[in-house]
């Protein structure tokens, strides 16, 4: 007996595009995951450093939910914070409510790090191609990729 979900039809393949829109998305992620780990080095930062630091600079986090977003074990977290405690980059504080529970934040430095390091992303990965995009193209690109994410329907 057929699922739901296999009862749908698979409009990508009914027109044959199914096989090129997934390599073709596995082609941008490549790029970005290797523009990505080449702006981290260039600020002497691993992948997961990176995203730490980037995740902190948009808000302060308790260590648990850091690393369920992160998706790994929390002493995974603690290490990667230890390091970038170390460099200056993130402090670590109780939250006043609850004293067991800490929060890390990034830092004034590990802020501009994080500019840095989007800057470089931005260069490396983003802005020659989107430069051969009109407006109203990165547009329509910046609202099909929330709809792919499931942030909302742009149309």
């Amino acid at each position: 007996m057929p699922t739901e979900r296999s009862a749908a039809p698979d409009v990508l393949a009914e027109n044959g595009a199914s096989g090129e829109v997934i390599d073709l998305i596995g082609d941008v992620v490549w790029r970005y995951v290797t523009a990505f780990e080449h702006a981290a080095a260039e600020q002497s930062l691993t992948i997961a450093q990176a995203k730490v630091l980037g995740l902190l600079t948009r808000e302060a986090l308790p260590m648990r939910q850091l690393a369920d977003r992160m998706a790994c074990e929390p002493s995974n977290i603690t290490g990667i914070i230890d390091r970038l405690e170390l460099r200056g980059l993130v402090e670590r504080h109780p939250d006043p409510h609850d004293r067991r529970v800490k929060f890390a934040a990034a830092t004034g430095e590990g802020s501009e790090m994080t500019e840095r390091l989007c800057e470089s992303l931005r260069a490396a990965f983003a802005r020659e191609p989107l430069a051969g995009l009109t407006p109203l193209e990165r547009t329509m690109l910046r609202d099909l990729l929330k709809r792919l994410l499931g942030e909302g329907s742009a149309f």
